[in-house]
């Protein structure tokens, strides 16, 4: 699933060709993709306003309109681009706008988990959403504040979008790597200096997402359709059975809160 660094890549990639441009048309063969209108309410009520600022909340995709925010999700295989014809789409297209230079934003989304919503504000869609890891707001003492006494494993909890908003899988388990903390620790056991380096290694890992433009191992795609690097400079993610790039011990994977989870035994040790 795209994850801050990939869904911050798409929003920059998205404003040159979409701000100022207003939407002529709304087309999709799958309506569940849209929520919470039907599609012909959907449309008549987005037809006519003008894209003026695309920006980013944890996973979401955030385009302000004249009137109303149209967010997007794009989950597991979700992918938006923008196109001259619809003809030039992919057969995972089952969302798309017509704008009113004869271009098209779309949705190409092969497994059909992505959803695009429109309302007023973000809470209408995405009520529970945690601060935000790489705004100045975000501070050591609001990390260790919010982890307080929790009993639950630290991977587990920086999954839980409630607690801090835009970290996955992958840049949880690079984090946890950077800081050298075990995926199964639990929360309320940390030291001081582990919440510092834990800290700091988030913010660290999704910049460096940031910087490469994202992670391309499945289907995340720039808007542009070229891949991103990040998957280049992994230090754990995705390297089960290879070596530790710090100490040369092999790589391991397990399973936490049901995803798979990739540490160093050497680096990350459980006790």
């Amino acid at each position: 699933m795209p994850e801050l660094p990939e869904v911050e890549t798409v929003v920059r990639g998205l404003r040159a060709p979409l701000i100022g441009r207003t939407i002529t048309g709304v087309w999709t063969d799958w309506p569940k993709v849209i929520r919470p209108y039907p599609p012909e309410e959907f449309a008549a009520r987005v037809v006519g306003q003008t894209f003026r600022a695309i920006n980013r909340r944890a996973k979401y995709i955030l385009c302000q309109l004249d009137h109303d925010i149209l967010a997007i999700h794009l989950k597991m295989t979700g992918r938006l681009y923008v196109s001259e014809a619809p003809e030039a789409a992919d057969r995972w297209v089952h969302f798309r706008l017509a704008l009113d230079n004869g271009q098209y934003l779309h949705f190409s989304d092969a497994r059909r988990f992505g959803r695009v919503f429109l309302g007023m504000r973000l809470e209408e869609f995405a009520p529970n959403l945690g601060p935000e890891p790489l705004e100045d707001s975000f501070t050591v003492e609001v990390l260790r504040e919010r982890l307080g006494k929790r009993q639950r494993n630290i991977k587990a909890l920086l999954l839980d979008q409630s607690f801090i908003a835009g970290v996955g899988n992958i840049y949880a388990d690079e984090a946890l790597f950077r800081a050298g903390i075990h995926p199964l620790r639990r929360a309320s056991n940390l030291t001081e200096a582990e919440i510092q380096r834990l800290y700091e290694t988030i913010r660290a890992a999704l910049a460096a997402g940031i910087d490469y433009e994202g992670a391309s191992i499945n289907w995340y795609r720039k808007p542009d359709g070229t891949a991103g690097k990040s998957q280049e400079h992994f230090f754990v993610y995705h390297r089960e059975g290879q070596p530790c790039a710090r100490c040369g011990q092999l790589i391991v994977k397990i399973r936490v809160s049901q995803r798979g989870t990739h540490y160093c035994p050497n680096c990350q040790p459980e006790a």
